[in-house]
């Protein structure tokens, strides 16, 4: 059996891509970093078979390719995953792994080929609907007349004439999914407006026919809370792990 990994153009694995989002089913938060040239791409063949590919990014700086963050197999090659990722992560020359859990395959290898295995973020999926309001407050788009105030979001939640928080959709996930993102302000906070917030940015992804999803830092406890009482639930963790040699 002969395992060949070689780095080709984003064109030439573009179908196996979109075999992968279609058989997982989920938000992929590395999904940006094709569509904005942040990523190599590798082919992974078998006897001179199509097997599979593999992607490489850079963890701390966009022009390096240190890590491993995508890796498919075609269904009949998956009993040689072990083989083939031990090829790809030598050709490749990548010392790093970041897996979303509830991609059981790079997990996997995440967690045969890896040391000093972590998790940065924890990731939800909407869940429940809820109805909550606030007296005197309104969601809208921020206006041309609105303070910035160092906040650039796109929508405003406006309470008794003051802003007190701000989000928006990110549509770089992979579709139909678009990341929901909010702050509240200081003097604002544990009042209710994080969750009010992202309730209305909730509905707004589905009015655009998006479905919401979210993540955030594995050690914001304030921030879980807030995604879980506006409906959202976990749903997965993004993880990060060292190559072995």
């Amino acid at each position: 059996m002969e395992v060949a990994v070689s780095k080709v153009g984003l064109a030439d694995i573009l179908y196996l891509r979109e075999m992968f989002l279609r058989e997982n089913e989920m938000q992929f938060v590395c999904n940006k970093c094709h569509d904005y040239g942040w990523a190599d791409t590798w082919l992974c063949t078998v006897d001179g078979a199509i097997a599979g590919y593999g992607s490489v990014w850079g963890t701390d700086r966009r022009q390096d390719r240190d890590t491993i963050f995508e890796y498919y197999l075609i269904a009949e090659y998956r009993n040689l995953a072990r083989e083939i990722f031990a090829e790809f992560k030598n050709a490749s020359g990548t010392t790093l792994v970041e897996a979303q859990s509830n991609d059981l395959l790079l997990t996997s290898m995440l967690y045969m080929f890896c040391s000093d295995i972590h998790a940065e973020a924890i990731l939800f999926e909407d869940h429940l609907e809820t109805s909550f309001s606030s007296p005197d407050t309104a969601f809208r788009k921020r206006s041309a007349s609105d303070p910035a105030d160092g906040d650039d979001s796109e929508y405003v939640l406006v309470w008794q004439d003051k802003i007190v928080a701000g989000g928006g959709l990110m549509l770089n996930y992979n579709f139909p999914y678009a990341d929901v993102y909010m702050s509240v302000k200081e003097g604002y906070r544990q009042m209710g407006f994080g969750s009010l917030i992202v309730q209305e940015l909730k509905k707004l992804a589905y009015k655009i026919e998006r479905v919401p999803a979210a993540r955030c830092n594995i050690n914001n406890q304030l921030s879980q809370a807030t995604l879980q009482k506006a409906g959202f639930r976990m749903c997965g963790f993004r993880l990060k792990g060292l190559l072995m040699k």
